[in-house]
């Protein structure tokens, strides 16, 4: 029985020691006999520290939390946030949240605010960040205009600050010749028009029309004029959303007044027209956004400017406060200096087409062309997308949350099946949130002649998207793959690259899953026929991303086909291992020499014997069989790795270097037998040609020559097309380094000049070779290339090969014509005045507070949701 009391004892005191703290433990942190006796005593353990019970020691008599004065725990201090910091977080969440009341929000900040006038941080704060917002975040600018607003009601002077602040902010985007700013600018000051006096923002626009006609009246083919003409009509709909009352004839006479820029086609239209081949009929003519923003406000100002998509957050929910921005006082807008000479601005401007995936389905789940607010959502979205590239996850998460930034019942609820569509009452919407903002990334995706940023983050951002919300993003991804691949055949032939491209890596992503079936009866088509050609090249790219074999386990039997067993092997055959091959012995040899690191001498023998081979059989270059010998052993050698063929070309560069000057043949059998070896992996072997050309072993224009010479089936296929891409952009890219190194302060009048003199030397040899490639390709378009006698004589594969020539004549054209268009815009250029060094620091300041602290934007990628995600397929 001791034995037990002495058990329970034991017991009591390691239970007591959890969470009562009881016995000896508690001895040990402290109390006294008589605080332990309190606290339950021996074994109290839980009970005995809340209720007074436990083990030896009899029990407490008093509960421990009812004595105030005995409470000897540590109190954990209190944080409070600074006031500062509040309110920089209640403005970057602004409209973010759709369980508050945006109204409430509005009102909150601006009393904040107010009240805390005095304070000059958290003052000089909302200004710069409200500026940034706008500039940054372009979804919240009548949200941040509506807090000033209700600041007008309570603080005047802090508007009219935010006012002259906002208006030297728009200056320097002029000079800098930034008009995405411009515009956003613009748009907030339209949101404002109804604190403005006398004609506000309109006479900032008419200073902008009246620029925009003088320039094009110089020369109707500029782009700046457009680009201001836009930005007018895109801040029109904001003016008219505000709570100006006495706008609409001011707005009608300004529309009357741009049509004539607006309604005409820019001569440069055509050339970025992603359809230009034979349309099918369910295919939208592509209309510039320009001519089509133009009819869409004249129907609206017919309509009495209903403009139902756009927030009104300054409509106040008491009466009073209404009440109060009637009466609220109205200020001078300050005035803007447009500088004589207008810059373009970093990146060419060109003619902006509407492009969409969504065009003519059984249920516009977009908005039609005929509405505004297919303009003013395609707007904010595409400044949003490319504003936001520094964080591919928050563009992701703008997208998905895009109804929280417009009017109530403009989409949808989200992820509304596209079957339950049809069922919508009435006349309400039935866009679907998701549709709006993939239609928006495939827009900038595809754009011509060049993406704002690289391809790779608009396909991040469709991936991160199909992450946060799988259920809502995968079916809209579905159906818009679905309506690309129906215009393959009519589609720009880079954009079909593009496509190619995205869709490969977007299934990368999510386990290579693809409804394949849907597209069988296409794979029975000839290799030339664009469908078919778009599949073949799309299993190529997802073979460089994977493997073979596990690709070939994603297709159904009919494709299996084409993924033969020499594709799943690692490393191709040697073709001189079979004794057949013409010349095997002398390549076995080679490989052998090389393969010890022998010395040229070693091997030159050898190659003297191809030689002598081939003038007994009266071979037209003997250079020719040697050179295969010799690149198909370094390739075979290299096979390994690219740093491997990458060494091997190191050691054996000087005898390939001396190849093209002697014989441009054996030069293009370079390309030959590196692309031969890799038949079956071509994306290894363009990937080779491009560091031969870095050698300046190869030339671009035997690449060219080699690619679009001599056999029209080369025309359609992908790799081919991406070889020639890539050389091209080698060459315009070369032109652009060299001139934009004149930028470079401080240079000598004789640098100067030499560089000039190089920028001419490497544009000539770019002109050259467009006439070469120009040449070649308009022989394959018009059908008179005599190679076209390999077509065996079917009419049908002599079409295709003729469209093929037509497609990369258009390409390559365009590519040309861009570069001339560069190259002008650059020897315009005028070094621009060093800034002031105190306000680029002060905006460098402002920036990083605003851009680069993501807990308080509260708009990151949630990770483990995202990782949650990832079981789900990307598309449907």
């Amino acid at each position: 029985m001791a034995d037990y009391e002495r058990g329970v004892e034991r017991g009591g005191e390691n239970r007591g020691g959890y969470q009562g703290e009881g016995g000896n433990r508690g001895g040990e942190r402290g109390y006294s006999y008589g605080e332990r006796e309190e606290r339950g005593g021996r074994g109290g353990g839980y009970r005995g520290r809340y209720n007074g019970g436990g083990g030896r020691g009899g029990g407490g008599r008093k509960r421990y939390r009812d004595e105030d004065d005995h409470d000897r725990r540590p109190q954990r201090r209190r944080y409070e946030e600074p006031l500062i910091v509040k309110v920089r977080k209640q403005l970057l969440s602004i409209a973010e949240s759709p369980l508050k009341r945006v109204e409430t929000e509005v009102a909150e900040i601006a009393k904040t605010v107010c009240d805390n006038y005095d304070d000059i941080e958290l003052r000089d704060s909302f200004y710069d960040l409200s500026l940034q917002l706008i500039v940054e975040q372009p979804f919240k600018i009548p949200f941040v205009a509506a807090v000033v607003m209700v600041l007008n009601t309570l603080k005047e002077e802090m508007v009219m600050e935010l006012l002259e602040r906002a208006i030297k902010g728009l200056n320097k985007s002029i000079i800098r010749g930034d008009w995405r700013q411009v515009k956003l600018y613009m748009k907030f000051l339209g949101s404002l028009q109804g604190l403005l006096e006398g004609d506000g923002v309109f006479t900032i626009l008419q200073d902008f029309l009246t620029k925009a006609l003088d320039l094009q009246t110089e020369n109707n083919e500029e782009t700046i004029g457009p680009e201001l003409v836009k930005i007018i009509l895109l801040t029109i709909p904001y003016i008219m959303a505000s709570s100006a009352t006495d706008a609409h004839e001011k707005a009608a006479a300004m529309i009357e007044n741009t049509d004539i820029i607006a309604s005409e086609p820019h001569v440069l239209q055509a050339l970025v027209d992603p359809y230009p081949g034979d349309a099918k009929d369910d295919t939208i003519a592509p209309v510039g956004v320009l001519s089509l923003l133009q009819k869409q406000l004249q129907a609206e100002s017919q309509n009495g400017w209903e403009l139902f998509c756009l927030p009104r957050p300054w409509k106040m929910i008491e009466p009073e406060q209404q009440e109060a921005l009637a009466s609220a006082s109205r200020h001078t807008l300050p005035t803007i200096a447009l500088p004589e000479v207008v810059d373009a601005g970093p990146r060419p401007l060109f003619p902006e087409l509407y492009f969409s995936v969504y065009a003519n389905q059984d249920v516009e789940t977009v908005p039609p062309i005929t509405d505004i607010s297919s303009c003013l959502l395609r707007d904010a979205l595409v400044d949003t997308i490319n504003i936001l590239d520094y964080n591919r996850n928050a563009t992701a998460k703008f997208l998905i949350d895009i109804d929280c930034y417009f009017a109530p019942d403009t989409f949808v609820k989200r992820a509304t099946p596209f079957d339950r569509l049809r069922d919508v009452e009435g006349d309400r919407s039935k866009w679907k949130p998701e549709d709006v903002a993939v239609d928006a990334v495939f827009s900038q995706l595809f754009q011509l002649p060049v993406p704002e940023h690289k391809l790779v983050y608009y396909h991040a951002v469709l991936t991160e998207s199909c992450k946060i919300a799988p259920a809502a993003i995968a079916p809209s991804l579905g159906r818009a793959i679905r309506f690309l691949y129906r215009k393959v055949d009519s589609m720009d032939l880079e954009l079909n690259s593009r496509f190619m491209d995205w869709f490969s890596h977007h299934l990368s992503n999510f386990g290579f899953t693809w409804k394949w079936t849907e597209w069988i009866d296409d794979v029975e088509l000839s290799d030339l026929d664009p469908k078919k050609a778009f599949i073949i090249g799309s299993l190529d790219k997802e073979i460089r991303l994977s493997f073979a074999q596990r690709i070939k386990g994603t297709l159904p039997p009919p494709y299996q086909q084409l993924i033969t067993e020499d594709k799943e092997k690692d490393t191709p055959d040697f073709k001189f291992d079979d004794p057949s091959t013409p010349f095997s012995a002398e390549g076995q040899e080679i490989l052998a020499l090389l393969r010890k690191k022998s010395t040229e001498e070693e091997i030159q023998p050898v190659v003297d014997r191809i030689h002598a081979l081939a003038v007994e059989q009266a071979l037209p270059d003997p250079l020719v069989p040697s050179t295969d010998a010799y690149v198909t052993s370094i390739c075979y050698i290299g096979s390994k790795s690219l740093s491997h063929v990458l060494s091997c070309i190191e050691r054996c560069k000087d005898r390939l270097l001396a190849i093209g000057p002697v014989s441009p043949v054996a030069r293009r059998q370079i390309i030959t037998s590196v692309m031969q070896y890799w038949k079956d992996q071509p994306g290894i072997g363009v990937n080779i040609i491009d560091k031969l050309l870095n050698y300046t072993i190869l030339s671009p224009q035997s690449v060219v020559q080699w690619a679009i010479g001599s056999e029209g089936k080369r025309l359609s296929q992908s790799f081919v097309y991406e070889m020639v891409e890539a050389t091209v952009g080698k060459v315009t890219g070369r032109i652009r380094q060299v001139q934009l190194s004149l930028r470079v302060p401080g240079l000598l009048e004789e640098q100067k000049q030499l560089i000039e003199k190089t920028v001419e030397m490497e544009r000539i040899n770019m002109r050259e070779l467009g006439r070469e490639m120009d040449e070649l390709l308009t022989a394959w378009a018009n059908g008179s290339k005599d190679q076209e006698i390999e077509m065996d004589g079917r009419e049908e594969d002599r079409e295709l090969v003729r469209g093929w020539g037509e497609r990369w004549l258009r390409v390559f054209r365009r590519k040309f014509a861009v570069e001339e268009a560069w190259g002008v815009e650059a020897s315009r250029w005028v070094a621009p005045p060093e800034p002031e060094v105190e306000e680029a620091q002060e905006v460098a300041v402002g920036e990083v507070t605003a851009v680069q602290n993501p807990e308080e934007m509260k708009i990151d990628g949630d990770a483990e949701g995202a990782a949650e995600a990832a079981d789900y397929e990307g598309i449907s």
